[in-house]
């Protein structure tokens, strides 16, 4: 029997603000455990919580971008459990009320577009950091109290592909919106995954089955995967899913069951006493909106249209946005856009990740990149000499037309000269001119390559290859 699979995520994303989002201290990822709290983040009596407006902007700025619906009023709840990552016994969240509802991602699945649609958008504090060792488990409240924006999908994802677009297109769109950083390595982004398994043709979902805080893709793809096998191999044999919660071990290569589901209502949710409700008027959300930069489906289709640049460069241009603002700034600079886009996929995000750097890394400018893509459209200087140059570039940075009239390393277009180089290679190697003149193409490059290594790489190979031609009468 054939089984439809069901994919929902609960993406739990860390906004980008300076301090927490109920009290003054700083989010600081690098200070020792336990450092970084306060009498309001530890729960102590008599603490009150402050509402950390900036957060709220941005996971309203994140619904935008998301096309939901912005909420004119919404509210925080306690919701209760007992659990060393949560020092006060409760979680400052939203339950009924939240911020953002609806919207959704668009992705392509199989080739065709899909749009897997949101729920909603709320807005809740971390909790601590539990990090287990050999003999004991240490518990570091520096994340607590952290802003944290929980994205709920419908269950609109079948399979583990769809799951992995899904989460690469939330990232590009959040990272786009500067909202976080969503650096699953630093744990700003991590995801519940709920996944479950019908026969085909049966409209009710099926029993779902919870995997909990998933922070890496690779982890999130895997589990689904043993998951859905572990789902089919239950009921195809006549056994019955039950609803729980599990975890993914990644050395054994499987979800181990963690506890059955507790139900809402087990977290006892009842409106926080210390906040007010939120309050948003049209002006506000207006001047929030104006904020907000294209998404990146957007930048991608006007980097077609506007350069004349194919969808596949104008995909991996529009990918970060580090790189997209790199690209448009060095066409302004003066370059030719086809150029850029060829030379930042092959040379520029090789060399990023073979350093392990980011753009902001770098002393390349687009000043400096588009002038050396001059150099070289104008054949001043030949191929080589500007993939000798761009390394250099890259490291040090630079004014390549210095660098050129300073090295001397100007293509040499005169053809007397040139032409001196192809009648000592021509003399030099009969045996390739005989195998030239037999037909064998690419004899002419290695002639073309003597060429150059006598001209140390500054002659113009197109000219090159021409003067041989003509002298062997070709």
């Amino acid at each position: 029997m054939k089984y439809i699979v069901s994919i929902g995520l609960e993406t739990h994303v860390q906004l980008k603000t300076a301090t927490k989002m109920f009290c003054g201290c700083n989010l600081s990822t690098d200070c020792p455990p336990n450092t970084n709290i306060c009498p309001v983040c530890m729960g102590l009596p008599g603490a009150l919580p402050l509402m950390n407006k900036e957060a709220v902007k941005l996971t309203v700025m994140s619904g935008l971008m998301l096309g939901c619906e912005i909420s004119k009023y919404s509210k925080f709840d306690r919701k209760n459990y007992f659990y060393p990552d949560m020092v006060k016994n409760y979680q400052i969240s939203q339950n009924t009320h939240p911020l953002c509802i609806g919207g959704g991602v668009d992705i392509t699945a199989n080739g065709a577009p899909k749009h897997i649609r949101i729920n909603h958008i709320h807005l809740e504090e971390d909790a601590a950091k539990i990090n287990h060792y050999a003999r004991h488990s240490g518990i570091d409240y520096n994340r607590c109290g952290t802003p944290l924006m929980e994205i709920v999908s419908e269950p609109d994802m079948s399979s583990p592909d769809e799951a992995m677009e899904y989460l690469t297109t939330l990232k590009q769109i959040l990272v786009y919106a500067g909202v976080s950083d969503c650096n699953l390595e630093d744990g700003n982004m991590r995801s519940d995954v709920n996944i479950s398994i019908r026969p085909e043709g049966q409209e009710q979902l099926g029993t779902k089955i919870e995997i909990k805080n998933m922070n890496t893709f690779k982890g999130i793809y895997a589990a689904l995967e043993h998951e859905i096998a572990r789902q089919t191999a239950v009921v195809s044999a006549g056994g019955v899913i039950q609803q729980e919660t599990r975890r993914w071990d990644a050395d054994l290569g499987e979800t181990i069951t963690m506890r059955t589901k507790e139900n809402a209502h087990d977290y006892r949710y009842f409106p926080e006493p210390d906040l007010l409700p939120v309050v948003l008027d049209d002006e506000t959300i207006d001047s929030w909106r104006k904020l907000l930069p294209e998404l990146p489906s957007q930048k991608k289709d006007r980097f077609v249209e506007q350069y004349a640049i194919p969808e596949y460069d104008a995909n991996v241009l529009s990918a970060q946005l580090p790189v997209a603002d790199f690209f448009e700034k060095t066409i302004a600079c003066g370059a030719q856009p086809k150029m850029v886009s060829n030379w930042i996929m092959t040379e520029l995000l090789r060399l990023l990740g073979e350093s392990g750097k980011e753009l902001a890394d770098i002393p390349l400018t687009p000043e400096s990149f588009a002038s050396l893509l001059k150099l070289l459209d104008k054949k001043t200087i030949n191929m080589p000499t500007a993939k000798e140059l761009f390394p250099e570039l890259f490291e040090k940075g630079g004014d390549p037309e210095a660098m050129v009239k300073e090295r001397g390393l100007g293509q040499v277009s005169d053809s007397g000269a040139i032409e001196g180089f192809a009648k000592q290679v021509i003399e030099a190697n009969p045996k390739v001119v005989e195998d030239f003149l037999g037909g064998k193409g690419p004899a002419l490059q290695f002639l073309v390559g003597q060429i150059m290594k006598l001209s140390r790489g500054k002659a113009n190979p197109q000219m090159a290859a021409e003067v041989i031609k003509k002298q062997l009468g070709v």
